[in-house]
């Protein structure tokens, strides 16, 4: 493992369906966050729209972000509905573009279409281990345990809620980072996205290994979070619009 890891999470703005301009907004948050790995939100290149169609890796729309992190050495974790079907944390790099995750708990509307994931799943970057959910996988203990046996580094989750939630999702990344002595980075989306969401709660952010704070974004799209991880203090920061 390197002694550190530089993660950003990012809620930027998103236009429903849109892919192509999805991805170059991805890629000028990859070009603006200095990081070596970004989080983004739940269905992040489609907006939350649960009847968007499946998204191929290797869609030609999502050249830029492959290039954006091609060049700054980035790998992203975008959201996507994939064949399934199901929906999906990519993970985009120099590269290419390949699905790492599947959601494990689709839940309300996501039901009606989504199959759940197979399994929990880890990425390696770096030598760090990074365990991956999608938004209601961090409310379900279970997933947090079997992610945390597979022996992780840092929890890390796409995620999208109603702007009351935020709170919720706070306690539940001091939860898991709390007990299982893991950093947690949760990315959420802000601002409208889909019917279900003509707001969001935004409040992104990342925890260390006690449960305590290291950055939160506010509530408005296009902010990023950055913190670097390692196995000392925490040096975090924070940007506005990326």
């Amino acid at each position: 493992m390197t002694r550190s890891l530089v993660v950003a999470v990012s809620q930027p703005p998103v236009t429903s369906l849109d892919v192509a301009r999805n991805a170059a907004v991805h890629a000028a948050v990859v070009r603006a966050a200095s990081a070596r790995v970004v989080v983004f939100p739940e269905l992040s290149l489609t907006g939350y729209e649960l009847a968007a169609p499946l998204l191929d890796p290797d869609d030609s729309r999502l050249a830029p972000l492959v290039t954006a992190c091609a060049e700054t050495g980035t790998t992203a974790l975008a959201g996507a509905p994939v064949a399934g079907p199901h929906i999906a944390m990519l993970a985009v790099d120099r590269d290419g573009v390949r699905v790492v995750y599947r959601k494990q708990h689709p839940h309300g509307d996501d039901e009606a279409r989504f199959r759940p994931g197979p399994a929990p799943a880890v990425l390696e970057v770096d030598g760090w281990r990074l365990g991956l959910a999608i938004c209601r996988d961090t409310g379900i203990a279970d997933h947090a345990a079997a992610t945390a046996a597979l022996g992780i580094d840092a929890y890390l989750a796409g995620a999208a809620d109603q702007p009351e939630a935020d709170e919720m999702m706070a306690e539940r990344a001091r939860r898991i980072s709390s007990t299982y002595g893991v950093w947690v980075g949760f990315a959420c989306f802000a601002g409208p996205t889909g019917d279900p969401f003509p707001q969001t709660a935004g409040r992104s952010g990342i925890w260390r290994p006690d449960g305590t704070v290291a950055a939160r974004a506010g509530r408005a799209a296009g902010e990023i979070v950055r913190v670097r991880l390692d196995a000392g203090p925490a040096s975090a920061s924070s940007s506005g619009r990326g």
